[in-house]
């Protein structure tokens, strides 16, 4: 009964896969299956991927499963996210839980509508996978040049940070130049005492005559004049 069914199936088969079925063996062929992939957003759309899923009756079937396996075809074009190789043992467990329910029954058929669609949704998610991180790429960018441009954004830390960081360079920018006005303030004192002599060191100096008597005030006045009495006095 299964050689029965086996020959039933693969005559439908080759109904609906003309171009596509070519017999290997007299109890195994293949299917060629052409995937409908997304725009991945690059310049140039990617030639559609391809892969054969190789078949072969064992004599129980459909009691049982038939023996799968994926390959890709010679000289195939490689989609940027999808690599037969890499992705068959994927692909094939995909399958498992089809042949699972459908066994007893022809199901060929089925397991390419799954395959197909198992594969497409791998490459579908792949390509929003991609998009994603160039979307990410991009934002990125454009924070740095918005950072560029309009500078850092502030926040309540930020802020707090900015604040006691701005104080303490206040204070001691405010400390260095007290220090500067008390030094430039001796040493302008400085120079005036060296300058300015008292109305005694004048007439001790004998540089009484040589000044007006505006410059002596306060104790050196009296001094001055004390010292003058006396002088007159011991001239008479």
């Amino acid at each position: 009964m299964g050689i029965e069914e086996q020959k039933e199936e693969r005559e439908v088969l080759d109904s609906i896969f003309p171009d596509e079925i070519t017999d290997i063996s007299d109890n195994a062929y293949r299917i060629t299956i052409t995937l409908d992939v997304p725009d991945d957003g690059q310049d140039e759309e990617p030639e559609a991927p391809t892969m054969w899923l190789n078949v072969t009756y064992p004599e129980a079937y459909p009691d049982v499963g038939p023996h799968l396996d994926i390959s890709s075809p010679p000289n195939a074009t490689r989609h940027p996210q999808f690599d037969v190789g890499e992705d068959k043992a994927r692909l094939l467990d995909a399958l498992q839980p089809t042949i699972e329910d459908n066994l007893g029954m022809a199901m060929v058929f089925t397991l390419v509508a799954t395959l197909k669609e198992a594969a497409e949704v791998l490459i579908s998610d792949r390509v929003r996978q991609a998009e994603e991180a160039r979307d990410i790429v991009v934002r990125q960018k454009e924070e740095e040049e918005n950072r560029r441009f309009h500078g850092t954004v502030v926040n309540k830390e930020r802020f707090l940070e900015w604040r006691a960081k701005f104080r303490a360079e206040m204070e001691e920018k405010e400390r260095l130049g007290r220090e500067e006005d008390e030094a430039e303030e001796k040493k302008k004192r400085g120079k005036v005492e060296e300058k300015r002599l008292t109305g005694k060191q004048l007439w001790e100096k004998g540089l009484v005559g040589k000044v007006d008597e505006d410059e002596l005030d306060g104790e050196d006045a009296v001094a001055a004049l004390e010292k003058l009495k006396v002088s007159a006095e011991g001239r008479f």
